[in-house]
């Protein structure tokens, strides 16, 4: 039977430079072409963390060398990354689809996602971006209002909030796009943060977790699935230690008690496990599903990987 599926790339489906990008999509392409081969309606969601730092660096360089240009907003680092991120992986998506001839449009959608502006996380920015800068250059840069922490005795880095998705822009368009049977791309990097201001979406200096904005859009498309990919083929407690386990599947009230007593790594696996929590949660027949991209087709069989379930 035919499902929506909302699948959340993990870093290891990019690479993390222009060439090895371009490896990567091939292969994460012959894996959702599988997902779609099999029937299923999908969305894809991916992380930009190499690629927005690059952009970010880039700007900073330049203005290095021509101190007049205009700081680079990191809201349309986001949308640019957003774009040549999209670029490659609805090329490696639509020849994968054609090779197999499956005739179906492949389309990115620049994505910006609603946060609420009194988000307490803006008043605790803790996500690095961007490069190492001397005493002098992280004054200048705090006189600016940027926020700048020391980084172990390597230098000084701009840190950026990072704040909940509360709701997906184009989200309309999206589902009509899914409606259609197209492959649609949306929400790279968590999507671009924004706030609304009347009529007016004022971009934000901050970074979305992907997880959890590809959680709301999973909810926000009705979708049956999400999948959370990552890599290892299943999420384990006690990980590393003797008595490690690896699950087949969590209840959401077993997963939260997991999450309270510590026993995913804050950063990694916990807001992976915490996306597909609150998937699972917001509806009757919705389940998560937290597994590898090799592994993503047989584990939507339910053969492998970790089901979350309400």
């Amino acid at each position: 039977m035919s499902e929506k599926v909302v699948i959340a790339l993990g870093g290891n489906a990019l690479g993390h430079d222009l060439e090895s990008q371009r490896i990567a999509v091939k292969s994460t392409a012959k894996a959702i072409v599988d997902l779609i081969e099999a029937g299923n309606k999908v969305v894809i969601t991916h992380g930009n963390g190499p690629q927005v730092g690059m952009l970010n660096n880039v700007f900073a360089d330049y203005k290095k060398m021509n101190p007049n240009f205009q700081d680079m907003p990191l809201s349309m680092c986001v949308a640019m990354s957003q774009a040549y991120i999209g670029y490659d992986l609805q090329n490696a998506i639509r020849e994968e689809l054609l090779n197999r001839k499956i005739e179906k449009s492949v389309v990115s959608v620049i994505t910006q996602v609603v946060v609420d502006e009194n988000d307490k996380a803006f008043s605790n920015p803790t996500k690095p971006i961007g490069p190492f800068m001397t005493e002098e250059e992280a004054e200048i840069a705090k006189g600016k209002g940027m926020d700048v922490v020391e980084d172990a005795g390597r230098g000084y880095r701009r840190v950026v909030a990072s704040p909940k998705p509360v709701e997906i822009v184009e989200i309309e368009s999206i589902r009509r796009l899914v409606d259609a049977d197209s492959v649609v791309i949306a929400c790279g990097g968590g999507g671009i943060p924004v706030v609304s201001k009347g009529n007016v979406l004022e971009g934000k200096g901050a970074v979305i977790d992907k997880d959890f904005a590809s959680s709301v859009l999973a909810q926000q498309l009705d979708a049956d699935k999400l999948v959370v990919l990552t890599a290892v083929e299943k999420v384990a407690i006690n990980f590393g230690k003797e008595d490690e386990t690896w699950l087949s599947k969590m209840s959401v009230e077993e997963a939260k008690e997991y999450s309270d007593r510590g026993e995913f790594a804050p950063g990694s696996m916990l807001p992976k496990v915490q996306a597909a929590i609150d998937f699972a949660n917001s509806r009757d027949n919705r389940e998560s599903l937290i597994t590898s991209l090799e592994k993503a087709s047989e584990g939507l069989k339910g053969n492998t990987g970790t089901k979350i379930y309400k």
